[in-house]
């Protein structure tokens, strides 16, 4: 590589490494910082793994030249595994290790090496996996938060080479600067856990996992609704990391409901007791206002309009509210007229779609869960009266990864 290129790559590594670090959800940066590794080496596939206790749980994998076999705008299957820490995988050694290992070739892996290559999804997905470069991403402490794999480094015609030093080199530099924006992401997790599992005490039904579910999907069905109307990428980037997060917080306003309220299973609420329900929306928009960034705005917005019918129909609330005309003392949201169509924010009706289908999905006290068939039918049938038919079409577009979201993310009693 001359030295032009070379230091036009490495600006763009140093963009990149900034835009990193403005990411605030973890997820969204796993992924981010699969997709970008690769495209600096020019790697066809790849994984990114974390640590969960003694095991390695994959969070994301990336094969082009899988995806190229899809329609336009669809991705592969959502990927969730783990495995025990052990020299005998390669993520493994690496992890053990702490030290990155370049394979040329992983069908010719020398018998000497404790770990081994498995061929199972080569031979499943008739892949040939064969230059491969695994890294640990630890902290300056020594602390593992995960292993970096990167498969097939091809040249400039796209054939299959080994990764070079300059490949190590870039890989290893771009990594240190991908492990200080996860650590900086971790904190950001787990203070929103935090916020979530006292939303938890208060209200058994809004347990983790759907409230992971809840933001997997949206996320998805905002990326399929991106692509249908040619979101510049820059704005997707910027767009998915605050929804992903705020997302979550569509039902925090309910740590202010009583529970006389919030866990009454029978016989259902009375007419005031549905109308005090309903102030959950106003209270969790509280939170986030007056909005000091692009996440706050999104979380207000998420909470106050998540039940918000796009045809602006009398099931739908709080409507067009002035937060100041709420008050939590009086714990009922004051009649307002309807909000409808495009008046609702894009991220309120993408989580509306989400949260009605997982609650359907799911048993909850007061009801069984419903079949998958018939919760994705509900959806449809509800399409340009209670939902965006616009988000409707992108998330039946999606129902492959919106099935895989739901074995990744069980509830408790279905694991």
């Amino acid at each position: 590589m001359n030295i032009k290129k070379r230091g036009d790559k490495l600006q763009r590594i140093i963009k990149i490494e900034r835009q990193l670090g403005e990411i605030q959800d973890i997820d969204v940066l796993l992924e981010r910082i699969l997709t970008e590794t690769r495209k600096i080496v020019n790697a066809d596939a790849g994984s990114i793994y974390v640590v969960e206790g003694n095991n390695l749980k994959i969070k994301y994998g990336q094969n082009d030249t899988s995806l190229k076999k899809l329609s336009p705008g669809e991705k592969l299957p959502y990927t969730c595994f783990s495995f025990p820490i052990n020299e005998q995988q390669i993520c493994g050694y690496v992890a053990l290790k702490g030290l990155p290992v370049n394979i040329k070739d992983c069908y010719r892996i020398h018998a000497s090496k404790p770990y081994k290559f498995n061929k199972n999804s080569d031979i499943t997905t008739g892949y040939r996996t064969k230059s491969m470069y695994t890294l640990p991403l630890k902290m300056a402490n020594g602390k593992l938060l995960g292993v970096l794999q990167i498969i097939n480094a091809k040249d400039k015609k796209g054939n299959l080479i080994s990764f070079d030093k300059e490949a190590e080199l870039l890989i290893s530099h771009f990594a240190s600067s991908a492990v200080q924006a996860l650590q900086h992401a971790y904190l950001t997790s787990d203070m929103i856990k935090r916020m979530l599992k006292m939303a938890e005490f208060r209200d058994p039904k809004e347990t983790y996992p759907h409230v992971e579910r809840v933001s997997f999907y949206s996320l998805e069905i905002y990326d399929r609704w991106a692509f249908n109307h040619n979101v510049p990428q820059e704005e997707i980037h910027r767009y998915r990391d605050n929804l992903k997060i705020a997302a979550k917080f569509h039902d925090i306003g309910k740590i202010g409901i009583s529970d006389m309220i919030l866990k009454k299973t029978f016989p259902r609420f009375t007419d005031e007791e549905r109308n005090i329900m309903k102030g959950h929306t106003v209270i969790g928009a509280q939170l986030f206002n007056p909005p000091d960034s692009m996440l706050d705005e999104m979380s207000l917005q998420v909470a106050l309009h998540h039940h918000d019918r796009w045809d602006g129909g009398p099931s739908g609330y709080p409507g067009k509210i002035e937060l100041s005309q709420f008050s939590i003392k009086d714990g009922v949201v004051p009649e307002s007229e309807p909000i409808s169509g495009a008046e609702i924010p894009l991220c309120a009706r993408i989580v509306a779609v989400a949260d009605v289908f997982d609650a359907l999905s799911h048993k909850r006290c007061y009801k069984e869960s419903w079949t998958i068939e018939d919760s994705f039918n509900e959806i449809e049938k509800n399409s340009g009266t209670q939902f965006d038919p616009e988000v409707v079409k992108a998330f039946l577009q999606v129902r492959s990864r919106i099935c895989s979201i739901q074995l990744a993310f069980p509830d408790e009693a279905e694991d």
